[in-house]
């Protein structure tokens, strides 16, 4: 509990450091895991220059990208019921998440040192594919996230004290 109001002070203290460091952070946890168990590279193989890239992208791109979507759709569709969580997901995962994927995977691309040329080819062949596997799991954490977590604690939001 101890950890959970400091944490409530540094984002009240720290709105923008604290959210993008926490999507910085989940996204490194993220490729921790993913190196780890889903890869099994085991920590000699660990690539930590991978990981560090995708706390940079969390931190510099995913936090204010999707903390600024997230203003907007709870301007769009404000409230929090079960409706308006409904759509917030429609409206995220129909126009949002298309374009954020289509930004998303060159922008790593670019940092991971393909060139321009190599960096369309790998979108036009993983983006289809990268689009269809985030429509197996995102709409439905997406539409508990709308209708359970307050936009204050969403880990990449802007908080609603903070001008547009």
């Amino acid at each position: 509990m101890a950890l959970w109001r400091a944490y409530q002070r540094a984002l009240t203290v720290h709105p923008w450091k604290v959210q993008f460091l926490t999507a910085g952070s989940l996204m490194g946890l993220g490729d921790i895991i993913s190196q780890q168990l889903v890869e099994r590279r085991g920590l000699r193989e660990h690539q930590t220059g991978r990981t560090l890239t995708m706390v940079s992208v969390g931190c510099g791109f995913v936090g204010p990208v999707v903390g600024g979507w997230y203003r907007v759709l709870d301007r769009l569709v404000p409230g929090t019921t079960k409706v308006d969580a409904l759509k917030k997901m429609l409206l995220d995962q129909g126009g949002f998440a298309p374009c954020f994927l289509g930004c998303f995977l060159p922008l790593v691309g670019a940092l991971n040192g393909l060139s321009a040329q190599d960096n369309w080819a790998k979108l036009r062949r993983d983006y289809p594919d990268a689009l269809i596997t985030n429509y197996y799991l995102w709409p439905a954490v997406q539409l508990a996230n709308f209708y359970l977590v307050p936009l204050h604690y969403s880990p990449v939001s802007f908080p609603p004290e903070l001008p547009p």
